[in-house]
């Protein structure tokens, strides 16, 4: 093969590349399913709760759940978009998503790494020769015992939602296990009721960098003494 011949089969086996890049890009737009927010949570930067807090959705929100990773869920909707928990997420008819496998849900399944393609160069694919070893004997084996089916383990989630009024109701916000606030802010003095279904240990305090504290593990529909009292927050 001379060098013109190869140059040409590389720029084509290039352009092929390309093309299918492409494909990956835009792909999940294509496979894009209206999904419905079952609590208010936090939209994050990336698929874990690791990543930053971008924005946060209301209950009932609908948006268009574009591609799942793991046991989350990248949404588009007005306003930032980014990732959430498949365990917040409700399909079309308000059907439950499984968190193991969102993506099923949808209509649609993704891995982490998205789907694979191959192609060649214009070369058909030759088959190798069948060869057949020559008969052996039939051999005696013990009886195949089953394998166990162990169920699959499944993924904890947890967040605590804020509210500025008793009984779960008025402007809200969402923590994670882990996130803490040592001044709130804007938020000072005016949190009235915590909603904690995934019984997470929230310590409320009555003063900047956590003195004064007393903690929540269950939901709070008042919190008495404590009601529009909290400067800073601790999620374990």
């Amino acid at each position: 093969m001379n060098r013109n011949t190869r140059k040409m089969l590389l720029n084509l086996a290039t352009g092929i590349a390309v093309a299918a890049t492409a494909a990956l890009v835009f792909l999940p737009a294509a496979q894009a399913a209206p999904g419905t927010l079952t609590s208010n949570v936090n939209v994050r930067s990336g698929p874990g709760t690791n990543y930053a807090v971008v924005d946060t959705v209301r209950r009932g929100e609908v948006v268009d759940v574009q591609q799942c990773q793991g046991s989350w869920c990248y949404i588009n909707k007005r306003g930032p978009s980014g990732w959430v928990s498949a365990s917040y997420l409700a399909a079309a008819g308000g059907q439950p998503v499984n968190p193991t496998q969102p993506g099923i849900s949808f209509g649609f399944s993704t891995g982490p790494n998205g789907p694979t393609f191959n192609f060649g160069v214009g070369q058909p694919q030759v088959q190798p020769p069948v060869v057949r070893p020559p008969v052996q004997p039939p051999v005696v084996r013990p009886p195949v015992q089953p394998p166990v089916v162990r169920p699959p383990v499944q993924p904890t989630f947890g967040e605590v939602c804020f509210y500025d009024r008793t009984r779960f109701r008025g402007e809200s916000f969402c923590a994670s296990s882990g996130d803490s606030f040592r001044n709130l802010n804007n938020w000072t003095d005016r949190i009235s009721s915590i909603e904690n279904p995934d019984g997470l240990q929230v310590q409320v305090c009555a003063e900047a960098n956590y003195r004064d504290c007393r903690v929540y593990t269950t939901n709070a529909q008042s919190l008495g003494d404590f009601d529009d009292s909290i400067i800073s927050i601790r999620v374990r």
